[in-house]
């Protein structure tokens, strides 16, 4: 008998740290888009366009930056106005270099592929017999 797996934890804030990371390491200035109309999303009004809003969260541009496993959350000036900014990462729909466009846009957490992907690889039957497919695919 096989014991059943137990669910993981969203990979979206682990996403975002590490791109983050790597962005800054690259000396470029991280973006992130964001969807201002999502539960949570606390930025000013002025700054959202067509219900989006991107956020430059560069150590230059912020402070006390904090990506946790629910949120970021950071000190950010607005027309000159120090304001709080918080976005639950459910709300962040990419993270990008400003000056490069190289990123990620980030899939809904449990969302299933688009009709016009290739299927996923079959999930093993009970037999166990035939080596099992990576569910991963190559993007170009």
């Amino acid at each position: 008998m096989t014991e059943p797996v137990a669910a993981m934890g969203s990979n979206r804030p682990y996403l975002l740290r590490a791109l983050n990371e790597w962005i800054c390491d690259n000396g470029m200035t991280p973006y992130l888009l964001v969807d201002a109309a999502r539960d949570g999303v606390q930025v000013p009004s002025s700054a959202v366009k067509e219900g989006r809003v991107v956020l430059n969260i560069a150590p230059r541009a912020v402070a006390h930056l904090v990506i946790d496993n629910r949120e970021v959350r950071f000190m950010a000036r607005f027309g000159g106005v120090s304001q709080s900014v918080q976005v639950p990462v459910t709300a962040v729909l990419a993270i990008y270099a400003q000056e490069t466009g190289q990123g990620m846009m980030l899939p809904e957490d449990g969302a299933t592929l688009p009709e016009d992907s290739p299927d996923p690889a079959p999930a093993p039957d009970a037999g166990g017999d035939g080596p099992k497919r990576s569910h991963l695919r190559v993007v170009k």
